[in-house]
């Protein structure tokens, strides 16, 4: 849900119970109070609407009580170029943000984003390294995925990209996202390449395969909001689209259906801004927020997986729970995990520049 800025571009904003800040954070002037009888403090930032909300509850509230630390949020849907514009001008104001990991990266390598030190930071250290980097901490996990109708298919409905790329043996309507990252890793599927071989990527070879199917698509999305609608409202018959958008449309009665077959798992992460005013408060938090039991809960509020695969020893999840989530150790072996250590290099760049082309052809 969240372009991967990626999952949460189109959300609304919101208001909790902590105190949050609007609109002038692109300027860098981003004005909100703050609750400072504490005496520590940090300032979280996140996407927003109906996900910040959930971590609130889950992990949020939960971890300034243990921690006796007021936690001050604000909510902008694309932190990155406030990032460069805080810690740009020396003062930056935020400590802690939510971003799509890619972000982390590229914000490390150009000395916006603190180093972290493992040591001070256990809960993350326990995790799997392919779910941290030196600058960040997986937060929660979703996943781009084939969705499609079950009244366009009833039975025998598509289960890999090589299905959605066949459109004799199953015709009908495609979307695609409007952007490179997921797409061209579920183009070299469709081509044979296996999940766990796909970094780095063959950009010709997902691009050549791109160009067999672009003229069988008939939206290319690029929002959440919009994937959803076209499939609740039965304008395409297959897509790629994120597990929770499909979920959502689901409960309320659509049916739609996806696989996790092939997905791609793509996850937003926590990590410290350069010169972070509350820098030791934001690491305890950093500890505390992917803590197993805190992570366990998000999931109960909203359709992600947790970013700590510990939480699925808790017994918090129970089990017909955890098997609806992306993260959830059967479904993610049937996944490939984003290499953002990919994305956020050199090829990588080259190939975001590269789709823009693609798209004007």
């Amino acid at each position: 849900m969240r372009s991967v800025s990626e999952i949460y571009l189109e959300e609304v904003r919101m208001t909790t119970k902590q105190k949050f800040g609007f609109g002038c954070a692109l300027l860098g002037a981003i004005g909100f109070t703050t609750a400072a009888s504490a005496a520590e403090q940090i300032t979280f930032v996140s996407q927003g609407g109906a996900y910040q909300q959930a971590q609130t509850v889950a992990i949020l509230d939960p971890s300034a009580k243990k921690l006796g630390i007021t936690i001050n949020q604000d909510s902008i849907p694309d932190a990155w170029p406030a990032i460069k514009t805080q810690v740009g001008s020396g003062k930056p104001i935020w400590d802690v943000v939510d971003t799509p990991t890619g972000y982390c990266l590229r914000g490390g390598e150009q000395g916006l984003i603190e180093k972290l030190d493992f040591s001070k930071i256990p809960n993350a250290a326990a995790m799997p390294e392919a779910y941290r980097s030196p600058y960040s901490v997986s937060y929660e996990f979703y996943s781009s995925v084939l969705a499609y109708s079950q009244k366009t298919f009833p039975k025998d409905a598509p289960n890999s990209w090589a299905d959605f790329w066949d459109v004799k043996k199953f015709p009908g309507r495609r979307a695609l996202r409007n952007h490179p990252i997921a797409t061209l890793e579920a183009a070299l599927m469709a081509d044979g390449v296996s999940p766990d071989k796909l970094y780095p990527l063959d950009v010709d070879r997902a691009f050549k395969k791109l160009e067999e199917i672009k003229p069988h698509i008939t939206v290319w999305w690029t929002s959440g909001a919009q994937s959803a609608q076209l499939l609740n409202d039965g304008e395409v018959d297959m897509e790629m689209a994120w597990n929770g958008r499909v979920s959502a449309v689901a409960k309320e009665g659509a049916k739609v259906a996806f696989t996790y077959n092939q997905g791609i798992l793509q996850s937003t992460s926590l990590c410290i801004l350069k010169g972070a005013p509350n820098h030791e408060t934001a690491v305890k938090f950093l500890n505390e927020a992917v803590d197993p039991v805190h992570q366990a809960n998000l999931p109960l509020h909203i359709d992600y997986g947790p970013g700590n695969p510990k939480a699925f020893e808790t017994n918090v999840i129970k089990p017909e729970r955890a098997a609806q989530l992306p993260s959830e150790p059967a479904n993610a072996a049937k996944q490939a995990l984003m290499s953002y250590v990919w994305w956020s290099s050199s090829a990588g760049e080259a190939a975001e520049k590269r789709w823009a082309s693609f798209m004007q052809k």
